[in-house]
């Protein structure tokens, strides 16, 4: 019965693979166009890597689009990251080069003149998109060729109180001639899911849009000659002034003529391979050498002290098992080190709850991040479908609410011998490190409402993130919570006395120690979170998550390594309270993280401005320190308790 059904289903997977020629699953749905065909631009919110606050494109005095404004349908990750893509009235028509006439403004206000100069001063750019795709234009800076996404507002030049602003855009648009040879398009960007069939190949056959590059400019037009004009009429072509007298000043009762010129050129870049321009980041040999160096150096370390731990151990292990009764109770009194702990090893920690809700909370961080880098890795969260990666990162989070239910609770079981509790275990897990987001991020919100900021979060965006968590994460975290009460227990090897084992006094402090030992972990990761911060705060795409999946999994391992080799170190100085430690021991890197974000806001992020910047960016370098210190502590805490329980499981104990 069996064999026919496979037969089918190989039959089928034929039939499939001969109608579809090619497969293409990350970015967007590819759009073909026909010569004269109208394509309207989309523009984002301003952004500044000055202040690091978003604002409207239609805050300042730009032309609007005929039918008013309509903002376009954004995902969760989009609204959490302050994005606002609105319509624009900047129109294309397909392999048609002309020089356009937008509009001309009302005489500037006041009000006006001064958002315009602000905005001009911080360096705020304007984001626009065709066809998905984000304006770049180019630059020279100190005798090297830089590109950026968006143009800016305006520009002050050197010694000089005015400020003039951009009004006249230069657009090359690169087109490709798609044949339509019947090839299959499966799309997951913002347009959805999508397909281009056989039936479709007249159609499809067109150009597709494979680039799109801006040079901006300042124009002074005369207003009176140019309020003759009517939207989308021709005009003469101009080209960009680099006298000053040429270009339009903003202050005061003056009028404001925004233009645009557009020229099609034919490429040979595939619309797969568009996004490549945006991906190339200056500097990347060194991004890779750093990074080989960091994973070498790394290695070697962390082999070097797991071989020597590896020898150690079984030393100590032959030894005692070699011995008779009582040559091990002559040695028990006469040796110090981990074999006297053994009726202490198992104690109740301090503040066990405490320890068991971070473990499940850090329990859903490691497995949300791991699971999201995974996919970008394999390339499924493509930059064209913008806020996919904070979306699939809170669903994820959402999701595995029953992995830190059952993680916590199964290990409330472990210290308590009993399951009573469960629910409100399960309840804290779920609250904890939700809790702790939601109180930064109202703080901020609040400082971003204050400053009329698009980057802070609607109020209907609250409801429906406390909805998400109500309704998914607090029920299945729950859910998790009681199958770690079903789960078979972790029995201790060795029974605990009843009397604490008192402990020897010590030079130092067991603090400098854990706190050290967060350095090791910090090594492998700090070269990949200097990419990370300057992805997210200075506006560049962050593309290698294959490297940033490396760095993980070489993070994961130094973690164990580095709790084991400390619980192991404590245990040889009688120190038998090693919960805490263990957990601390990976998860102070969190420290160094955050030390590190403050020295690159002084020293890279120079640039940022005001105590409003300075306060967004602690605030969200705190929230990604406490993830980073959940993750890596409970790393840490569960590779040493199997540790723990392996070594006093090998000994021979009456």
């Amino acid at each position: 019965m069996r064999t026919p059904m496979i037969c089918w289903a190989f039959l089928l997977l034929v039939l499939f693979g001969k109608a579809c020629n090619g497969f293409y699953l990350p970015g967007s749905y590819m759009h073909t166009y026909s010569t004269g065909d109208e394509i309207f631009a989309k523009v984002n919110s301003l952004t500044s890597i000055e202040t690091e606050l978003p604002f409207s494109y239609y805050s300042l005095p730009y032309c609007q689009p005929h039918g008013g404004i309509k903002k376009s349908a954004e995902n969760l990750g989009e609204l959490l990251m302050g994005d606002q893509i609105d319509n624009s009235p900047y129109r294309f028509r397909m392999n048609v080069n002309e020089s356009v006439y937008l509009c001309t403004t009302k005489p500037l206000s006041e009000h006006e003149v001064k958002l315009l100069k602000q905005r001009t001063r911080d360096l705020y750019q304007v984001n626009m998109i065709l066809d998905n795709l984000p304006v770049m234009r180019y630059a020279k800076q100190n005798g090297i060729d830089i590109q950026w996404t968006g143009f800016p507002v305006g520009y002050t030049p050197q010694n000089s109180n005015d400020d003039y602003i951009i009004n006249h855009l230069k657009f090359t648009v690169l087109v490709h001639e798609y044949e339509g040879s019947g090839v299959e398009v499966i799309g997951t960007g913002e347009e959805g899911l999508g397909m281009i069939s056989e039936s479709d190949k007249k159609k499809a056959s067109g150009f597709e849009i494979v680039g799109f590059v801006v040079v901006p400019c300042s124009v002074k037009y005369d207003p009176e000659v140019m309020t003759k004009h009517h939207i989308y009429d021709n005009i003469s072509p101009v080209d960009c002034p680099s006298d000053l007298d040429k270009s339009q000043i903003i202050r005061e009762q003056e009028r404001i003529s925004f233009t645009y010129v557009v020229e099609f050129v034919k490429s040979d870049i595939r619309w797969p391979s568009r996004w490549d321009a945006y991906l190339k980041m200056e500097g990347a040999r060194v991004h890779w050498f750093s990074i080989l160096n960091s994973l070498m150096v790394i290695f070697f370390l962390a082999g070097i002290v797991f071989v020597i731990f590896l020898r150690t151990v079984r030393r100590d292990l032959t030894r005692y098992e070699e011995l008779d009764k009582e040559a091990q109770a002559q040695m028990n009194e006469e040796l110090s080190g981990w074999k006297l702990v053994v009726g202490d090893v198992f104690r109740e920690p301090d503040c066990p709850k405490l320890l068991c809700v971070m473990v499940g909370d850090g329990v859903q961080i490691t497995g949300m991040a791991v699971v999201t880098i995974v996919f970008a890795a394999f390339g499924f969260m493509s930059p064209a479908s913008r806020g996919m990666l904070l979306t699939g990162m809170i669903l994820l989070y959402l999701f595995l609410g029953i992995a830190a239910g059952y993680a916590a609770v199964r290990m409330w079981r472990t210290i308590k011998g009993t399951s009573e509790g469960w629910r409100s275990i399960s309840w804290s897990v779920a609250s904890f490190f939700p809790g702790i987001v939601f109180v930064i991020l109202t703080i901020l919100n609040f400082i971003l409402w204050g400053s009329h900021s698009t980057g802070a979060i609607p109020i209907s965006l609250y409801f429906v993130l406390l909805a998400l968590w109500f309704c998914i994460s607090v029920p299945l975290t729950l859910l998790g919570g009681f199958m770690g009460t079903r789960a078979e227990a972790i029995q201790y090897p060795v029974r605990t006395n009843q009397i604490p084992r008192e402990i020897p006094a010590r030079k130092l402090p067991s603090w400098v120690l854990v706190l050290g030992a967060g350095t090791l972990p910090f090594g492998t990761l700090f070269i990949e979170l200097f990419f990370i911060l300057s992805s997210i705060w200075l506006g560049r795409f962050y593309y290698v998550f294959g490297f940033l999946l490396i760095v993980l999994l070489l993070l994961v391992i130094v973690c164990a390594e580095v709790s084991v080799v400390l619980t192991y170190m404590h245990l040889c100085v009688e120190d038998w309270r090693w919960w805490w430690k263990a957990f601390f021991a990976s998860g102070s890197v969190s420290i160094f993280v955050f030390l590190y974000s403050i020295n690159y806001l002084v020293f890279d992020l120079q640039s940022l401005s005001g105590p409003v910047s300075a306060i967004l960016y602690l605030g969200y370098s705190l929230i990604m320190a406490i993830a980073i210190m959940l993750s890596t502590g409970t790393i840490g805490l569960l590779t040493s308790f199997y540790f723990v329980h392996y070594l006093f499981s090998s000994v021979k104990i009456d």
